[in-house]
């Protein structure tokens, strides 16, 4: 293989060993079609089928075949950043083990890379042979990231997309987060996204390895990007707007109950017997709590290890 590799393939699989010799044969001959210099990186997430006993077969016949096996499963966004660590292609592809994602759309994706110069194209199954129960919130979820975002993909968490090698040496994916690439990508500085529409293929063997926890994580794992990506090294702002906020809510309705209680209402009736009292209490709690919490994120911001990792694009 040459030095310098025109594509990374990386393929995160789970228990996926009936696949995997369909899916390199496929993607082997479309590289070669294309004359591409390539590599196909397996990264096998604790499988207990016997994937890795393939994967080792295919190495053993093909110089191109990659593996990396975790001890167990972690899941696939830890497979994606392992990969992203390991590869060194010029275009670097991400796709599913299952034979969901087609290698026919490898040639374009990466002209759409090299020629159009963008940093990420993301696939959009714009068909799909899923089950309304899979479909149905996937649209949901693709709305609120749109919104949240301001990245105006239709199909966010497909696994198939093509990216610079920059970007995948530039983002940290974890968690779930390898469903928002794309706006780890845009928070990183990588602003030129683009989309293609890509075949969705049937699933030929297996099952899903996405339970019902995605409807819960995925919602919480969007406000937690857009936080981070817009706040995350500066919290202080965001806390301390709503502490301010509070605090002005607060002593507001203090202010007009004195000012009321002096010139509008001299009865009997106490401050400490109306109900606006307690609101107003309440907000300046709310307020204290607010800014203690952006100080201890500052704090913690200040002190992480990675708190000043600015990415340089050039440099003479």
């Amino acid at each position: 293989m040459k030095d310098n590799l025109d594509i990374s393939i990386v393929i995160p699989l789970l228990n996926e060993a009936e696949s995997i010799p369909e899916l390199f044969s496929w993607i082997n001959k479309v590289m070669k079609d294309n004359s591409f210099s390539f590599e196909v990186l397996f990264v096998d997430d604790g499988s207990k089928d016997g994937s890795w006993d393939v994967i080792e077969k295919l190495k053993s016949n093909h110089s191109e075949v990659r593996g990396i096996k975790f001890q167990r499963n972690y899941g696939k966004s830890a497979a994606l950043q392992k990969g992203f660590e390991t590869v060194t292609g010029s275009v670097v592809i991400t796709m599913d083990a299952d034979l969901q994602d087609s290698p026919e759309e490898i040639p374009e994706l990466y002209r759409m890379i090299t020629e159009d110069d963008l940093d990420l194209v993301s696939g959009w199954k714009k068909k799909r042979y899923d089950p309304i129960t899979k479909t149905l919130p996937t649209k949901l979820y693709n709305w609120a990231a749109r919104k949240i975002t301001g990245i105006y993909l239709h199909d966010f968490n497909c696994g198939l997309k093509a990216y610079k090698l920059a970007v995948v040496k530039s983002i940290e994916v974890y968690g779930d987060m390898h469903r928002y690439i794309p706006p780890l990508a845009k928070y990183a500085g990588f602003n030129k996204i683009g989309e293609k529409v890509v075949e969705h293929q049937a699933r030929k063997y297996g099952t899903t390895k996405f339970g019902l926890n995605r409807f819960l994580n995925g919602p919480l794992d969007l406000l937690s990007v857009a936080f981070m990506g817009k706040f995350g090294k500066k919290p202080m702002h965001f806390f301390g707007a709503l502490g301010t906020l509070m605090f002005i809510l607060g002593f507001g309705l203090v202010f007009y109950m004195v000012i009321h209680k002096l010139f509008f209402d001299q009865g009997s009736r106490l401050l400490a017997q109306r109900t606006e009292f307690f609101v107003a209490i309440t907000a300046m709690l709310m307020g204290v709590q607010f800014f203690l919490a952006g100080f201890l994120a500052e704090l913690s911001t200040r002190n992480a290890p990675h708190r000043n990792v600015y990415l340089i694009e050039k440099e003479i």
